[in-house]
């Protein structure tokens, strides 16, 4: 069995994104640096990613289109175990409420644990973010719902949306002025909703456009849709959000990959002039889609 891709990390203390890997068991990271060449071929099948560490037991093989990269089983297995889905409303964990900024009036607020410090804003790909509170489980959902129905804001934010807004983006001073104005309305809801449980944490606007390398790449063009046998997807790595590799690749300008359409492949080394030759979409342009070039 050979090495499977398993997406995008962005441990905490890393100065960038990790591109995961495993084999049965094993597993190992690649950490990605901006302005190096990257070039990946598909392989074979797509199969499925597993569930929570766990290899999937039949090997199920997936749809290419597939962001979940999971197979019906394990996609369960995966849900059962999710804070987002409150299945463990137990978890004696300390957890920690944000809101996430991605483009100018998109932000949302969301919860996570404590332990993983940032790691999960940065997976959601958020260009600046900054914490409101911190306490047991329930309290920081009970947060989330009460400020998500005060501030307007919702709890999820499509990846597309994200990518359509990131090569036009405010300065620095107007994205953290932005979510402070939040900040400061959230805040006054002590009395009024805000739970006792939640201690209530300082303004900080933490940016992570450098992290990203999103300041001075140029506009995505093109998202790949999906990976297929055969296929391959090359050129300089000038930027990375979230699940998302923004590589330059000459012809087709900035195309951006969604590392969760690269979970459960294998996949070979390519060379700097393989191109791309998958599908690909117009980044902001819905589902048209021009197949394979």
């Amino acid at each position: 069995m050979g090495w499977q891709c398993t997406g995008l990390r962005w441990p905490e203390g890393q100065d960038g994104p990790v591109l995961g890997w495993r084999r049965g068991r094993e597993t190992r990271g690649s950490a990605l640096a901006y302005g190096t060449e990257l070039g990946f071929r598909a392989e074979g099948e797509r199969h499925c990613s597993g569930a929570r560490g766990n290899v999937c037991p039949v090997g199920a093989v997936v749809p290419g289109r597939s962001t979940g990269g999971r197979c019906p089983e394990c996609g369960r297995l995966d849900r059962a175990h999710s804070v987002a889905a409150d299945t463990i409303p137990d978890d004696p964990r300390t957890y920690r409420v944000y809101l996430a900024w991605f483009g100018a009036g998109m932000v949302k607020v969301g919860i996570t644990a404590e332990e993983r410090g940032a790691a999960r804003l940065r997976e959601q790909g958020a260009v600046v973010f900054s914490w409101l509170g911190r306490g047991p489980l329930m309290a920081a959902r009970r947060a989330e719902e009460v400020l998500r129905a005060a501030l307007g804001v919702p709890d999820r934010i499509p990846y597309a949306r994200k990518r359509a807004v990131r090569a036009d983006l405010p300065g620095a001073a107007v994205r953290a002025a932005e979510v402070e104005r939040l900040y400061g309305r959230a805040v006054a809801l002590e009395g009024g909703g805000w739970p006792e449980a939640l201690e209530r944490l300082p303004f900080e606007a933490v940016d992570h456009a450098g992290i990203f390398g999103i300041g001075t790449a140029a506009g995505a063009a093109r998202a790949v849709t999906g990976l297929v046998d055969g296929g391959a997807v090359a050129g300089r790595l000038v930027a990375a959000a979230g699940p998302d590799l923004h590589l330059e690749t000459g012809a087709d300008g900035v195309v951006v990959v969604d590392t969760r359409l690269m979970s459960g492949w294998a996949l070979a080394a390519a060379g700097a002039g393989a191109g791309v030759s998958v599908p690909t979409v117009v980044v902001g342009g819905g589902a048209r889609q021009d197949g394979l070039f």
